[in-house]
């Protein structure tokens, strides 16, 4: 895209993008938009390749050569690792004669965290209008069937549906810190019920002899990320799925961003049988991906929530993001909230047949969040 100041580029794939200059503009608050993040996914494999993700980096650059702006952005064969399900979108297209993939996706790969997906400084709305142009450029040029944009703020949602974009809502589950100056101070902001539950929860995993490590930077050892890839897969395996990250991305991870990694280990007779792991961003902790040898009962509670709370408070973080779905997480704390993604449809039957769609899910969606709150495990004022 050329124009009088600013130029388009295509960056193939992070390790030829200068990581100063990315981070430069994508700033420090959330993890998964690094250069380091991004680059472990391909150099670990899981992304390039035969994976089906083939990073189309947008880069937005001055006629100096300046990075003015960027998005994390991939051409897609699959709809996998993406959490913003459109299986049945692809299946009618298809069915109807039409060919749904490839398609244009800009996200972070298996990543349902909300973030910045237009990467510019101060927040100028005309460089994110721009990349957003770039998209529908390429979306022509290749003549492919829709292009999406997964789990973008609020804000810049506005920015695209005027061009004709389509707003897709969805709901995951947040706990906010509410100035708590502990653990015991978020519990006394639960009604008496909610507090017993979650006591008692947090008392059987002691009772079985498990311990509970917070580790972050040096902490982490290459021990520690062998057993929390063996935990991973052991999930993956109980679950049917498909295993999306590789023994490398974890690797890569520890070697690029231990400092913000929180890895909870869970020892029990002096031997590493379980783990959470979290990122850690200026604002936010975000819970990624659990596993565990042992089936204890609520071992997955105290690793993935409990104590992601209990770091959040003692570092002044303002909320944990637990990842997708989960209405159990209610019950603990986290509360429902909205989440936000964006689609470009090409072929106008297509995409009248998504608007209609779409509305009829956002009342569901709207009724559901709704509902959920009624059950809010926190004292009424």
């Amino acid at each position: 895209m050329n124009g009088s100041t600013l130029n388009l580029d295509i960056g193939t794939e992070m390790a030829a993008i200068d990581a100063n200059e990315w981070d430069a503009i994508a700033g420090k608050q959330n993890p998964f938009i690094s250069h380091a993040f991004l680059a472990a996914l391909e150099a670990g494999g899981a992304v390039g390749g035969d994976s089906g993700w083939r990073p189309m980096h947008l880069l937005l650059r001055s006629n100096d050569g300046q990075l003015l702006g960027a998005m994390p952005h991939y051409l897609k064969h699959h709809s996998q690792g993406e959490y913003i399900f459109d299986h049945g979108w692809a299946n009618a297209f298809e069915q109807a004669g039409g060919t749904y993939y490839p398609k244009l996706l800009g996200a972070i790969p298996f990543t349902p965290a909300t973030g910045p997906r237009f990467l510019v400084h101060d927040e100028r709305s005309d460089l994110k209008v721009a990349l957003a142009k770039g998209v529908v450029r390429l979306l022509e040029k290749y003549q492919l069937s829709s292009a999406h944009i997964n789990f973008l703020p609020e804000d810049d949602v506005q920015l695209l549906v005027k061009d004709g974009w389509l707003h897709r809502t969805g709901i995951q589950f947040h706990w906010h810190n509410q100035d708590f100056s502990d653990f015991d101070a978020f519990l006394a902001s639960l009604s008496s019920r909610k507090r017993k539950n979650i006591r008692k929860e947090r008392a059987s995993v002691a009772a079985a002899g498990v311990t509970l490590l917070p580790l972050t930077g040096n902490a982490i050892t290459v021990a520690h990320i062998d057993d929390f890839y063996r935990f991973y897969i052991s999930t993956i395996d109980k679950k049917w799925g498909g295993a999306y990250l590789t023994y490398e991305v974890f690797t890569q991870l520890h070697q690029t961003m231990a400092d913000q990694m929180l890895l909870v280990m869970a020892e029990m007779n002096g031997k590493i049988i379980g783990g959470a792991l979290n990122f850690i961003g200026e604002d936010a902790l975000f819970g990624r991906n659990w596993g565990a040898d042992i089936d204890i009962p609520n071992l997955h509670f105290e690793a993935c929530y409990y104590q992601a709370i209990e770091f959040a408070i003692q570092h002044k973080l303002k909320r944990v993001e637990a990842g997708a779905q989960g209405l159990h997480k209610v019950q603990r704390g986290y509360l429902p909230v909205t989440t936000h993604s964006v689609h470009l449809i090409s072929h106008i039957g297509f995409r009248e047949a998504v608007l209609r769609f779409l509305s009829s899910e956002k009342q569901g969606i709207d009724d559901e969040k709704n509902h959920i709150a009624l059950a809010s495990p926190f004292r009424a004022n």
